[in-house]
């Protein structure tokens, strides 16, 4: 068996063969699974050692794990395992038992880190990378003697082969192809080359020696092009913001300053530029929350789990994911938000749980009569979700200054910081394990074809996608604070909603205006898209994708209707076990499995949150599960899955 793509995916991949390997495996021959990824195996190319120690996750190192709990709804055997947090905690304790196979970290840094780091503490990514190269030593020792790993470090180019016979998988620099019963893609992200906007862009900064960076992986973008008090346009206010805003500042030698009442001061090198940053929404990511739920934890899903989708998908005619399917997605994040408050925060509400949730059933989400409930239980309108104003916070907002809004952005980065640090706020909480639990829901309901063209473009993976990861994604609080600090010291400046970027071929510079504060144009003599690049077959980085892509081999995902015609740029796979959708057979590929970010699964994350049945754990399971059997049974005949519940794995 092949493996392309030697990071957490194919880790959790391997974790889940070897825990149903006494089951299924009958070690009657030797089973040898070969590694194929430049970057080493376990935290592969974005969790990699190799970047920057500023960088970190934003995630606390509670809320990161790689195993399965009492909660996943798999097949195989659950092996319960250790989280980031409670890993790391056996390296400051000398005493504590230790995970086996036991070494600590070579770099010192990061041992000190790890010596010190506390379960709510934001890890750098480089902690990260440690407990993934942990997690893969461990997948590797608990796999029975008759199955060995090779980890080839290079790239796989091609893959071919019959659908009934063996896939010759081509490597670089590497004559002889690697032969396989199976071929498991599992690349993760991946780069693209520039879209055609962004050429005109990269064209124009040729033309005139300007700086221009296309979507990137920020860790891996060359800034050395940058000059000091270079004034840049950035386009995008998400994560990948935060790590070019951290490179160009901390990153050139800047410092912070704590003062006395706990605000940050900015001490600059002098080597920064100066960042004009804006995006759609023109305000950062939410904060990440600081805090851990008050009361019970929800029981999710309720309104919108399998059964929903089940029934979303057999009616008749073509669903609107505006109209059709987000009413029922904001009544769980609302059950999610109202039971967080209710039973942590009682004092807040004038009405007992049960009354409030026995009328919340009956009522749709944009119906009078719930917003009539909401009003009579819940008194204070900073208690209430509203998900229209929380999506677009400058909608009707213009600013006869732009220092008049800087000082506004400030103020609500501010708020927002003490908001999400608040545990009195911790409905919040609830709101976003619920949105957690809709997105492992959707890959059923996109399988199923309901929804339109349009609304898989622009409402899944436009408006949804952006408003999942505007709530639920954002950085740890810290990085407002520094933000804030930074805004103030004049290295970050704040454009606003709607940006519009241009060029001015008279002065040679890049252009950025927004109706937040009209009549205001900056010139910039640097760009840079401040966002990862998306999934694009036409334009990926990734070798192997792109020769099977152009010789037809497998198949994008279009959906097209009587109004439009969606190209994703995503793999078609079998939801059920990621086998890809062969255009040549007219089925799926008995052979070539596909799991996670470059397919229409739409980027099942590779480890999750403990104790919320990972859908990724699940579909591991599934494909680890079904492999072994095939395998096991004869390893000439090609993969065939057993019977699965499509809208769980998917979900």
């Amino acid at each position: 068996m092949v493996i392309v793509g030697a990071g957490p995916r194919a880790t959790g991949l391997l974790e889940r063969i070897g825990a149903s390997a006494p089951e299924l495996w009958s070690g009657a021959h030797e089973l040898r699974v070969h590694l194929v990824d430049p970057y080493p195996p376990g935290p592969g190319r974005v969790w990699r050692h190799e970047q920057s120690p500023l960088l970190r996750m934003n995630s606390m190192a509670e809320d990161v794990t790689m195993f399965t709990d009492e909660t996943s709804t798999v097949d195989g055997p659950v092996r319960p395992g250790p989280s980031l947090a409670e890993w790391a905690a056996q390296i400051a304790a000398p005493d504590a038992p230790r995970f086996t196979p036991y070494a600590e970290p070579a770099d010192p840094e990061v041992l000190a880190e790890l010596r010190t780091l506390g379960p709510a503490d934001f890890p750098t990514r480089r902690a990260q990378s440690a407990y993934l190269d942990w997690v893969f030593r461990r997948a590797l020792a608990d796999l029975p003697p008759s199955v060995t790993v090779e980890w080839h470090r290079t790239t796989a180019t091609s893959v071919t082969g019959p659908p009934d016979g063996p896939q010759a998988v081509r490597l670089a620099g590497r004559s002889d192809p690697l032969r396989a019963d199976l071929v498991i893609l599992t690349q993760g992200h991946l780069g693209s080359t520039p879209a055609p906007a962004h050429r005109v862009h990269a064209d124009f900064a040729r033309r005139h020696r300007r700086f221009h960076l296309p979507p990137a992986f920020s860790a891996d973008a060359d800034l050395s092009g940058l000059r000091p008090g270079e004034d840049v346009v950035l386009r995008g206010f998400g994560l990948a913001f935060v790590d070019l805003m951290v490179l160009l500042t901390e990153g050139r030698g800047g410092a912070y300053r704590t003062e006395p009442d706990g605000t940050l001061t900015y001490l600059p090198s002098g080597r920064e530029p100066v960042l004009h940053v804006g995006s759609r929404r023109g305000v950062p990511y939410h904060a990440k929350t600081g805090y851990q739920l008050q009361g019970p934890r929800p029981p999710l899903p309720r309104y919108f789990g399998p059964e929903a989708v089940d029934a979303l998908a057999a009616g008749d005619g073509p669903l609107d994911l505006r109209r059709d399917v987000w009413p029922l997605m904001a009544k769980e994040i609302g059950f999610g938000h109202y039971h967080e408050l209710f039973h942590a925060h009682p004092e807040r509400t004038a009405m007992p749980w049960p009354e409030f949730l026995a009328a919340y059933d009956r009522f749709g989400w944009y119906s009078a009569r719930l917003a009539g409930l909401v009003a009579t239980a819940v008194p204070d309108p900073a208690d209430r979700l509203d998900f229209e104003a929380l999506d677009r916070p400058l909608d009707g907002l213009v600013f006869d200054t732009p220092d008049a809004f800087q000082e506004h952005l400030r103020a609500y980065a501010r708020k927002d910081l003490a908001r999400r640090e608040d545990p009195e706020h911790s409905a919040d909480l609830g709101a976003f394990l619920a949105l957690l639990s809709i997105y492992g829901q959707l890959p059923g309901l996109v399988a199923s074809g309901r929804l339109t063209a349009r609304s898989l473009a622009d409402g899944l993976d436009g408006w949804w996608h952006g408003f999942f990861s505007f709530l639920a994604s954002g950085p740890p609080g810290f990085r407002l604070r520094e933000l804030d600090a930074l805004s103030r010291a004049g290295v970050v400046r704040f454009l606003g909603a709607d940006i519009r970027v241009g060029t001015d071929e008279a002065t040679g510079t890049f252009t950025a205006t927004s109706p937040t504060v009209p009549g205001h144009t900056v010139h910039a003599t640097a760009l840079i898209e401040a966002y990862l690049p998306g999934p694009n077959l036409d334009r990926t980085e990734d070798p192997l994708l792109r020769h099977l892509h152009r010789t037809g081999a497998l198949a994008e995902e279009v959906v097209a209707d009587g109004t439009h015609r969606h190209r994703s740029g995503r793999i078609t796979v079998s939801l059920a076990d990621g086998r890809l959708i062969d255009p040549g057979l007219g089925r799926p590929h008995p052979r070539r499995i596909a799991l996670g970010a470059p397919t229409d699964s739409r980027a099942i994350a590779a480890f999750a949150r403990p104790r919320t049945d990972a859908p990724a754990f699940r579909q591991n399971d599934t494909v680890a599960r079904a492999v072994l059997r095939a395998l096991d049974a004869d390893p000439s005949e090609p993969y065939v899955p057993g019977p699965v519940d499509c809208a769980r794995v998917g979900g």
